[in-house]
């Protein structure tokens, strides 16, 4: 599991009068919940960049005052002008409590669907997982090779040990759909003839008994 180290400090003032007073000193406030207490924090803004900007699923290693929290991120704010981050919330990790996550999704192998011409379609890119911190991970991978042409994989169909996922369970995570071409080739095909991707799997037409 990939970790990245924050180092911080401790915040003394509130408001935001103090909130702005930091932020002009480039540092960013924050908060981290989910342990005995809440903990006001503030960290360089450059201490985010690798943590914030990232489709990776990581943990955050905040050092405070000479104590480290291990901590997932939990929520952002931006700036609505110039898309600066001007807060963060994290969630501390506590090894008998469960969290709330999502975690991106790495679909693994090639559709049968993609090998008869069709498109993988992406649905979604992560999703939403409650579990204990000792089975968080980087990434759930999800099998596709069984994946045919006008078929979908849905919430429903992703198996994880240890994870209860919290997504609807008929939302579809990916799917195998018509590309142009394929279109194309079922509008024009004669009447009666055996579509393009399913012309190996369709039964021979039967001849008609030949008159004596």
């Amino acid at each position: 599991m990939k970790t990245i180290t924050i180092e911080g400090q401790l915040r003394t003032g509130f408001g935001k009068s103090a909130s702005r007073q930091l932020r002009s000193q480039d540092m960013v406030p924050g908060v981290i919940y989910g342990g005995s207490a809440e903990i006001n924090f503030y960290a360089p803004t450059a201490a985010f960049k690798n943590f914030v900007y990232t489709p990776s699923f990581q943990i955050a290693e905040v050092v405070l005052d000479g104590k480290t929290y291990r901590t997932i991120l939990k929520d952002l704010q931006f700036d609505k002008v110039d898309d600066k981050l001007i807060h963060i919330d994290l969630l501390e990790l506590v090894e008998d409590k469960k969290v709330i996550a999502d975690i991106p999704v790495k679909f693994v192998g090639t559709s049968k669907g993609v090998k008869d011409g069709g498109k993988l379609v992406t649905k979604m890119k992560s999703l939403k997982i409650k579990t204990y911190p000792k089975y968080l991970k980087e990434q759930i991978e999800v099998a596709i090779d069984n994946l045919e042409l006008n078929g979908n994989i849905r919430v429903e169909d992703v198996k994880e040990p240890n994870y209860e996922i919290l997504n609807s369970p008929r939302i579809p995570v990916a799917s195998v759909v018509l590309t142009r071409q394929l279109k194309q080739e079922e509008a024009t095909a004669p009447a009666g003839a055996a579509k393009p991707a399913a012309a190996a799997a369709a039964p021979a037409a039967a001849k008609p008994a030949a008159k004596k």
